[in-house]
C-alpha cells in the first residue's frame, strides 16, 4: 500500500489528532464567517503556513444520515457542489479507505480545479460519529490538476441533547491548495466553501 505503513495505527493517530483539535479552547479561535445556521472560525495551523478552520452548525437529521452523506461514497458526489469526481483507490475495512477526488475551480477560477488523495476513516465518538481524513503522498499524478494536500481534518457529529433528531456537526479543515494563490484568496474561499457545505448538506438531507 503506497505511502501508508499500517492502516490501523494511521487511523488511530488521525483520530487522536482530531480529538485534540476538538478540545482547543474557544478563545484561541477567531470568527471568519457567521451565518444564521453555521459559524466558521480560524486559527493559525500548526501543520503548515495557513489556517485551521473550524465550522459548527445544527443539522436537521440524525447522526448516521449526516455522516453517510459526508463520508466517501455515492451520496457525497450527489450534493457537494465543490466535488466533481471521487474514486475509492483502496478499501481496508468498511470504515477505512483511500480515495481520490477532484474539486471545481473557485473564486471565478482564481483557484483552479484541484485533486486530492486522502486516507479516510469513520469511527464512533461519544454518542455520535467522527469521519476524518488526511492526504497521502500518492505518486500517480494527473497533469490537468494541481495536487492539493489536506492536513488532518474531520467532522464530529453528535445528537443534540434536547433533540436527538437533530445533530451538532463540527468540522476541522486545513487544506493546502498549493500553486500560486494569495493566502487571502484561500482564506476567503475556505470560509465560503464551508458555509456552502452546510447549506448544501442540509438541502440534500431534506430531499433524502
Amino acid at each position: 500500500m503506497e505511502g501508508l505503513p499500517d492502516a490501523a495505527v494511521f487511523a488511530t493517530r488521525l483520530k487522536n489528532t482530531l480529538i485534540q483539535y476538538h478540545s482547543i479552547e474557544d478563545d484561541k479561535w477567531r470568527v471568519a464567517k457567521k451565518m444564521k445556521d453555521v459559524t466558521i472560525w480560524r486559527k493559525p495551523s500548526e501543520e503548515f503556513n495557513g489556517y485551521l478552520f473550524k465550522a459548527q452548525g445544527v443539522i436537521d437529521d440524525i447522526v448516521n444520515s449526516v455522516i453517510d452523506h459526508i463520508r466517501p461514497g455515492p451520496c457525497r458526489l450527489d450534493w457537494d457542489s465543490l466535488m466533481t469526481s471521487m474514486d475509492i483507490l483502496e478499501h481496508f475495512e468498511e470504515n477505512c479507505c483511500v480515495m481520490r477526488y477532484t474539486t471545481a475551480g473557485q473564486l471565478w477560477n482564481v483557484i483552479s480545479p484541484r485533486e486530492f488523495v486522502d486516507f479516510s476513516y469513520t469511527v464512533g465518538y461519544e454518542e455520535g460519529l467522527l469521519s476524518c481524513g488526511v492526504s497521502l503522498d500518492w505518486s500517480e499524478e494527473r497533469p490537468e490538476f494541481i495536487r492539493g494536500y489536506n492536513h488532518p481534518c474531520g467532522w464530529f457529529c453528535v445528537p443534540l441533547k434536547d433533540n436527538p433528531h437533530q445533530s451538532l456537526l463540527t468540522g476541522y479543515i486545513q487544506t493546502d491548495l498549493r500553486g500560486m494563490i494569495p493566502q487571502s484568496a484561500v482564506n476567503t474561499a475556505m470560509a465560503s466553501t464551508l458555509a456552502t457545505f452546510y447549506g448544501d448538506l442540509q438541502k440534500a438531507l431534506q430531499k433524502a
